[in-house]
């Protein structure tokens, strides 16, 4: 614990052992828990009354969640009363509506209804007030939103849908609308459905944007574009738009033929310009130049600009990055960057100085890369922690808060981080960096590090960038004979230093490991899914990784750290065939989610390296590195 912590602390000491002493055990919580699921309410309110705990409230979702019943309507209106809008409010409220929809309760129903994203419940709700007299036209006005979109909706808005139709709303526009979402969902059985509701002279449509759908290469046989019409242009551009990632020169071609089939809107043909600027760019290919300067300035967004950027850099055409961002007020770290190397590529080393000085003061990539082109040290911008210990203390005396900290006790992380989402998002500023502080004093990583971000304290250093399982990380990197500071800002980078992190590529635990890659470092041995989340076992195997991974890219740690990303073989394919300066080679790597990581974990990896009391710049080994199959 820093020192400006353990100050901190102090005062919360009481607050620690005072809450320990006034609160029952987890034990009673979980045994009182219990009696609630087994539905005898005699003995649930016997349990409750007795119980002193945070989580009581929990105890009291718990019964209410799992045995709705009329007799119990006032305690549960009471319950959704003074937990609206909490953490604790839609399990319960969403049981109970279940509970008076099965019943037919409708008044009560449209009594206890609150807006939500749960479409059954909602067409429920709008039925319902149609069938007790509520006037039709407010009702079938918001019925639009709910049909046309690209998906199927629950049988619960069959009867809402019919209303709506027998009214007149479902107009053939609103068909097409429906035609057009559905097909660019992939939600092709449900084309099939729509087709019958189209005109029939239109009918063919449904089916043409369903062919497109399924195989792109469909838009480029234009004799199924046997009208011209609008609709059918819709689709020749939905069609080449994805096309052009599939096959660029089929669309590239496909595309010129069609410009002289329909009269395409410009925002049609700026579209397909922007599309076609960043497939072409991405695959580099020869034409991608050509579709970058076609992109109207309205639609130059940082995505674009990237890419513009890149392709210059690609081509070492220093004098087109200088030119690019004339007029660019307000230039990225990176653009600044590569601002000043074509500066000095053409000679302009005072200009370049200037620029990168000013860069070498930011604790970014683009900063410590620049520090270590001017040989400046490295500063981490550290701004002194201020705040008054009272507020520290109001934050940890809240409910939420005192829910939040059960929760991560009994390892409830899903709802722990949705008491301390709750928490933060309905505090001040200085209530949120109040909540970060007793945050990092409990070792909530992640909370700690996503709240600061929240409220934008990126100079809070030792808070976003805790030393956390630092002995974990010392023993197992050097075991592995792996750099600490790497491999911390890996985990860093991975998970903030959740253990219970959990991806949707199914990667698990702090360093974010797939079961499979578990599996082979683990000398081929099946890892659970448990044991990956436990930091122990996941650190072990990250850097064992991490070795395999250095090993496997012949020392280079920057390939290595890429390869964690996107993988080994993707990586290799990416490797120029002449050599390349690391620092050009990075900015050019094609995936952004792989271009961004490495540079962060570089970055992370410089704070840790400083942080753990190391001198120097480790960055300056990029600007000697080049990189080569």
């Amino acid at each position: 614990m820093t020192h400006w912590l353990r100050r901190l602390a102090v005062g919360s000491l009481c607050f620690v052992s005072c809450l320990g002493a006034a609160q029952s055990t987890h034990d009673e919580f979980k045994q009182a828990e219990r009696i609630a699921w087994s539905g005898n309410y005699n003995n649930f309110t016997a349990a409750i009354a007795q119980l002193d705990h945070p989580l009581k409230p929990y105890v009291e979702m718990a019964f209410y969640q799992r045995h709705p019943r009329l007799k119990y309507q006032q305690e549960i209106q009471h319950f959704l009363t003074i937990y609206e809008h909490t953490p604790l409010e839609w399990p319960v409220r969403s049981a109970w509506l279940e509970y008076l929809k099965r019943h037919k309760k409708k008044a009560r129903f449209i009594e206890f209804y609150r807006e939500t994203s749960d479409v059954e419940l909602k067409c429920t709700y709008l039925s319902y007030q149609l069938d007790l007299g509520a006037p039709k036209k407010a009702i079938l006005d918001q019925v639009a939103d709910i049909w046309t979109v690209g998906k199927s909706q629950p049988r619960a808005c069959d009867g809402l849908f019919r209303a709506w139709q027998k009214a007149g709303y479902r107009t053939s526009e609103r068909v097409w609308q429906r035609v057009s979402n559905a097909a660019q969902s992939g939600q092709t059985s449900l084309l099939d459905y729509l087709q019958k509701l189209l005109p029939k002279h239109e009918a063919y449509l449904a089916q043409l944007y369903k062919t497109v759908r399924q195989d792109p290469s469909a838009a480029a046989g234009l004799y199924r574009f046997k009208k011209r019409t609008v609709k059918e242009s819709e689709i020749a551009v939905y069609g080449v738009r994805r096309l052009i990632w599939r096959d660029p020169d089929l669309a590239l071609r496909a595309w010129q033929k069609m410009q002289n089939m329909f009269s395409f809107s410009q925002q049609q043909k700026d579209s397909v310009a922007y599309r076609f600027a960043l497939a072409l760019a991405s695959k580099g290919h020869k034409d991608a130049r050509f579709w970058l300067n076609k992109v109207p300035k309205s639609l130059q967004d940082k995505k674009l600009l990237q890419w513009l950027m890149s392709n210059l850099l690609k081509e070492q055409d220093w004098e087109g990055i200088s030119a690019l961002f004339v007029g660019h007020e307000q230039l990225s770290n990176a653009q600044q960057y590569w601002l000043a190397f074509s500066l000095s590529k053409r000679g302009n080393i005072a200009g370049a100085n200037v620029i990168w000085q000013q860069l070498a003061k930011e604790r970014d990539y683009y900063g410590f890369l620049a520090a270590a082109r001017l040989g400046l040290p490295v500063s981490l911008n550290e701004l002194p922690l201020e705040i008054d210990a009272a507020i520290v203390d109001q934050v940890s005396q809240a409910p939420g808060f005192k829910r939040a900290k059960a929760l991560y006790e009994l390892e409830r992380y899903t709802q722990a981080r949705r008491e301390w989402n709750y928490l933060t998002n309905t505090s001040s500023k200085d209530e949120k960096l109040a909540a970060s502080v007793l945050a990092a004093e409990f070792d909530w990583y992640d909370s700690t590090i996503f709240t600061l971000a929240q409220i934008k304290a990126w100079d809070y250093v030792d808070l976003r960038f805790p030393m956390a399982f630092k002995d974990l990380f010392s023993k197992y990197s050097k075991r592995h004979r792996v750099d600490l500071a790497w491999s911390i800002a890996i985990a860093r980078r991975e998970s903030s230093f959740a253990p219970d992190a959990r991806s949707s590529a199914d990667a698990h635990g702090l360093m974010q490991l797939l079961p499979s890659t578990a599996k082979y470092v683990n000398n081929r041995k099946r890892v659970t899914k448990k044991r990956l989340y436990q930091p122990a076992t996941n650190i072990r195997l990250g850097t064992s990784y991490l070795e395999y991974l250095k090993r496997k890219n012949a020392g280079n740690e920057i390939l290595a750290t890429a390869s964690y990303n996107a993988g080994y073989h993707r990586i290799k394919r990416w490797l120029p065939s002449e050599a390349m300066p690391a620092e050009l080679w990075i900015e050019l790597i094609p995936y952004k989610e792989t271009r961004d990581y490495v540079k962060n974990v570089m970055a992370y990896r410089q704070v840790y390296h400083t942080r753990l009391g190391r001198d120097g710049n480790i960055l300056a080994d990029i600007l000697e590195m080049k990189i080569v199959k």
